[in-house]
């Protein structure tokens, strides 16, 4: 008996914003390919591209030079360029890196010529008593201002990135939680087919194709063991806890307000600081993060 089995070019595993984005600019980039997305739940973004901060960075903390400090740049352009052609809604509110004693500001200085290096769009340096400008209730000897830090929904991102594929002919399988890849066989397989070798396996239903990309997220380990490559290094998930400000308290934080963050044996860190950092977000509430524990 020959099952049905749809046949691609490419399959991406993951449907979430890192693989939407690869499905959609590989039908960009090569639209002669057939092309699938595979996602585990019923919805796409349902992990950590729909439940994080929605902050679009403008790429102060990297080390200047490095791909990350370039990508985050560039990134922060084209991500705004997106929402304005999608009409995706979104706020360029800023953000405010706070010095409060005297002890913090040879770090705000160090963190201020990194990002002039990074190329950091407008990013300036302020006196204590310009930080009302930005943020009535703040208070601090010196700030670092990036006004074009913004908020976004990076679930509803994701989500115009699959319409995008779509409208692009590509294909999106919801419920379709991979359980094995397989090397289909010669002569041990009645649907054997030497142009689509590969056999994504879910429960009940399968896909072929030539190649795949995994883009698992916090399963990518998982992922990774599948396909017969080596599980390490193993994924070690991370969340940050945030409490929310009263409705009658919003007008406290127009923005995103940060801490200086702590250099660590003298160096600047490579990421940005996880600890007391105050934001408004997408749907307009204020949030405090001051906490970060084991997934």
């Amino acid at each position: 008996m020959v099952r049905h089995e749809p046949k691609y070019d490419m399959v991406v595993v993951g449907g979430g914003i890192v693989g939407m984005a690869a499905a959609r600019e590989l039908a960009l980039q090569h639209p002669h390919l057939k092309l699938s997305v595979v996602e585990k739940e019923n919805q796409l973004a349902f992990h950590q591209s729909g439940h994080n901060s929605g902050v679009i960075h403008a790429g102060i903390y990297y080390k200047p030079g490095s791909l990350k400090a370039k990508l985050c740049v560039e990134g922060l352009h084209l991500s705004y360029k997106y929402f304005e052609e999608e009409g995706i809604p979104y706020k360029k509110c800023g953000k405010l890196i706070v010095a409060v004693d005297d002890k913090e500001i040879g770090r705000l200085h160090d963190l201020f010529e990194r990002a002039k290096q990074n190329g950091v769009p407008d990013v300036e340096l302020i006196e204590g008593h310009d930080i009302k400008k930005y943020e009535p209730y703040c208070h601090g000897v010196k700030a670092i201002w990036s006004p074009h830090t913004g908020i976004v929904d990076w679930g509803l991102v994701t989500e115009h990135y699959g319409k995008n594929f779509r409208d692009l002919g590509g294909s999106i399988y919801l419920d379709f939680e991979v359980k094995d890849f397989n090397l289909v066989k010669e002569g041990g397989d009645e649907n054997f087919d030497t142009k689509y070798p590969v056999r994504v396996v879910s429960d009940g239903k399968s896909v072929r194709c030539k190649y795949v990309l995994t883009c698992g997220g916090l399963q990518s380990d998982k992922l990774a063991k599948l396909s017969g490559c080596n599980e390490d290094p193993r994924i070690v998930p991370f969340r940050g806890e945030y409490l929310l400000l009263k409705e009658d308290m919003t007008h406290l934080v127009r923005g995103n307000i940060y801490p200086v963050p702590q250099s660590g044996r003298g160096k600047m860190p490579e990421a940005s600081p996880l600890w007391g950092i105050l934001r408004r977000d997408w749907r307009n509430r204020t949030r405090y993060r001051n906490e970060i524990v084991i997934g």
